[in-house]
């Protein structure tokens, strides 16, 4: 799910806020599974799924480790999912002459479906509330002992239920922002491979400016299938497409993983993001697209070197400016305000509450004073390092398991536990595309931003530098690090005391900087991440004393269902929006320039399909980024869409959920059927998810 800024919207949402009678109102929320408001559905609607199509839902719900969701849709593990999120795999298995990023793939036989590179696919089992437990052994110690025995006490309950199983996944995960802590226990799927991409240009037609956008034409879908011992996963029970597609006002609900969302936080937090990181943000990647933008002016090998992390850029400069828009309307934040107040009010009014939680809003004040110091050199060191070079990526990777594995399983970092460390060797094993231009591009504009940001006296980036240029450096790494080549790869995993000693470009000038980085990490959660959970436990438990456990917590990319009716909305600036496109649109809006120009096998195809056959669709389902690839469910369980974005008003999703404006966008299921039969040619598959 893509992102655009927030505009209009705001004073609505406000307004709906008091006006409880709104069936739209309704519709908000990402809830956990094990807490669907069944009762609540049914009083507003007269059906909700009772606990037989949870379960069997969950069962077919996928989540894709690079950041989507999915739904297995035939009983040989075939995976529906958007064509944005299998772009890493397009572009990995491409290569010059030979781009199935942008022409398209489609595997005629089973035996053509191709591997995809480093995609790992997980299916939850499980959910077991293990809050008492994790609690339990944080109050062992003193506060600032806390995160490292909450930590510890994760780590072993993850070993223990995954018993070294490197077929299972094991996440202990943090709901309500230390309310509760369950676990999530999910089979894992390392042989991912593609079956089926329309090309980009079908998958994205209208490009930039209709991303966020309502009328739509876009069929973004794609097609997995999920291998194991060299066979196709076989599934008793899969989620099957309604050819006949939705109708308006049908109540549908989208099962998905939805990524992020800061809803629960504080005013002081909320205050942080709209003040700084935000603005930082924004600032770093329109630097970077600039700097892509002009890498793909120098030649077509460039363009496309650069094209597909050029679209995720600009998809996350409208996320990040769309969020900053929601924090910086004054009507917006006065929601906020208002809502923190009455937790406020009755701390204050009741004596057992403020002896039971203190003033946890002004301990979260004084950590977001501590996160201003220390978040730049904690971003630019260690998450953010390397600005999505593989190289660096995967040579520190190799640097840190090598130096992790030697320690008890408690001492590690948290990614390199032993539940996770088979995760962790998947992905640095896996072959994903290294591409020069980009490479050296990316390890370039991270280094000077890193000089910049930290300053030159900076102790790490005096010794990244050293007496050579950014350019020198990445051209360096570029022309002679062995970290592309996979058999290198799995001799430094093997063997970890080369690993650590390698003098490979790549690995070296992450050495160099490991220390200083550690201790950029250290620092921010010492002073920021740890101290936050805690107060962040007690806004929790207040946030239950007060508005009771009828509640869904923020999203964290775990499995979540969402409802709504399928509707279109009343626009402020451009009037009605139906809820519907045709075919028939298409051929209207096609100028044939980019980006309103039709892909290849879509030149000349006005009599294939019915000119009223959907195209795609909106409805009030409340979902944010990571809900791409989420089916599209009727009340049968069947599914009539596929959703891939938001309209522009959903842009402050991550803070809150505006009823009367905000839609979900989807594929209808009329033109994904449509189009494989009538425009690709690919019967079997289309047959394959709807028999």
């Amino acid at each position: 799910m893509i992102r655009k800024p927030f505009v209009l919207g705001v004073a609505a949402l406000l307004a709906a806020s008091v006006v409880v009678a709104s069936v739209a109102m309704a519709d908000e929320g990402m809830w956990t599974f094990d807490s669907f408001p069944t009762a609540k559905v049914k009083q507003l609607y007269g059906w909700a799924p009772d606990a037989k199509w949870l379960e069997r839902v969950r069962k077919a719900s996928v989540r894709l480790e690079g950041g989507c969701s999915g739904a297995v849709v035939s009983k040989d593990g075939l995976v529906m999912t958007n064509h944005h999120c299998v772009s890493d795999c397009t572009v990995a298995l491409s290569s010059p002459g030979n781009d199935y990023a942008d022409d398209g793939f489609y595997a005629f036989a089973r035996k053509d479906e191709k591997i995809c590179p480093g995609f790992e696919a997980s299916i939850l089992q499980s959910t077991t509330d293990v809050t008492e437990r994790v609690k339990t052994a944080a109050a062992k110690g003193t506060v600032a002992e806390a995160p490292t025995l909450r930590a510890t006490e994760i780590a072993t309950i993850e070993r223990d239920a995954c018993k070294g199983d490197e077929r299972k996944r094991c996440d202990v995960v943090n709901l309500f922002r230390g309310g509760q802590y369950k676990l999530y226990v999910y089979d894992r799927f390392d042989d991912v491979r593609i079956a089926f991409a329309p090309e980009q240009q079908a998958a994205a037609f209208g490009g930039d400016p209709d991303n966020f956008n309502f009328p739509r034409y876009a069929l973004d879908m794609a097609l997995l299938r999920l291998y194991r011992d060299g066979k196709p996963v076989t599934f008793a029970d899969p989620l099957k497409l309604d050819p006949a597609g939705p109708k308006a006002g049908d109540l549908v609900f989208v099962p998905g993983h939805p990524g992020s969302t800061e809803r629960l936080l504080t005013n002081a937090q909320l205050a942080f993001q709209r003040d700084q990181f935000l603005p930082w943000r924004v600032e770093y990647l329109s630097q970077l697209r600039g700097a892509l933008v002009n890498e793909g002016t120098k030649g077509e090998e460039e363009a496309r070197q650069v094209s597909d992390t050029l679209h995720g850029i600009e998809n996350s400069l409208k996320v990040f400016k769309g969020q900053r828009g929601a924090l910086v309307e004054p009507s917006f934040f006065a929601v906020k305000v208002a809502e923190e107040q009455k937790l406020k009010d009755a701390l204050a009014a009741k004596p057992d509450l403020r002896a039971k939680y203190g003033d946890p809003f002004t301990d979260m004040a004084g950590i977001v004073a501590a996160q201003q110091r220390v978040y730049l050199p904690y971003n630019m060191l260690e998450t953010r390092m390397g600005a999505g070079s593989v190289l660096l990526f995967d040579a520190r990777v190799l640097y840190r398991a090598a130096t992790e594995r030697s320690k008890p399983d408690a001492d590690r970092l948290p990614e390199f536990g032993s539940a996770r460390m088979k995760a962790r060797e998947g992905a640095v094993m896996a072959e994903a595309a290294v591409q020069p231009a980009l490479e050296k591009l990316e390890i370039a504009f991270w280094l000077d931003k890193t000089r910049e940001y930290l300053g030159a006296d900076h102790e790490a980036v005096r010794a990244m530098f050293g007496t050579r240029t950014s350019q020198e450096i990445a051209a360096d790494i570029v022309a002679n690090s062995q970290i592309a080549d996979a058999g290198f790869r799995k001799r430094l995993w093997s063997n970890p005391e080369q690993a650590r000693g390698s003098n490979d470009p790549a690995i070296a000038l992450v050495r160099t900087i490991d220390v200083a980085a550690r201790a950029a990490r250290k620092a921010y959660e010492t002073q920021v991440t740890g101290p936050t959970s805690v107060a962040a436990e007690k806004v929790a438990g207040l946030r239950f004393d007060v508005l009771g456990h009828d509640i869904y917590p923020d999203a964290n990319f775990t499995l979540r269902l969402s409802y709504g009716v399928v509707q279109g909305w009343d626009d402020p600036v451009h009037g009605r929006v139906e809820p519907f496109t045709k075919f028939s649109g298409l051929w209207g809006r096609a100028t044939g320039a980019y980006p309103f120009n039709l892909a290849r096998r879509w030149v000349g195809g006005e009599g294939k399909l019915p000119a009223d056959t959907q195209f795609d669709f909106t409805s009030t389902n409340d979902v944010v980024g990571g809900n791409s690839g989420s089916p599209v469910l009727n009340k049968e369980g069947r599914i009539i869409g596929l959703a891939f974005d938001g309209n522009i008003h959903s842009t402050g999703g991550s803070y809150g959920f505006d009823p009367l404006l905000n839609r979900t966008v989807s594929v209808s299921s009329q033109m994904i059927v449509g189009a494989l039969k009538n425009i690709y040619g690919a019967n079997a598959l289309a047959d394959e998810l709807v028999k």
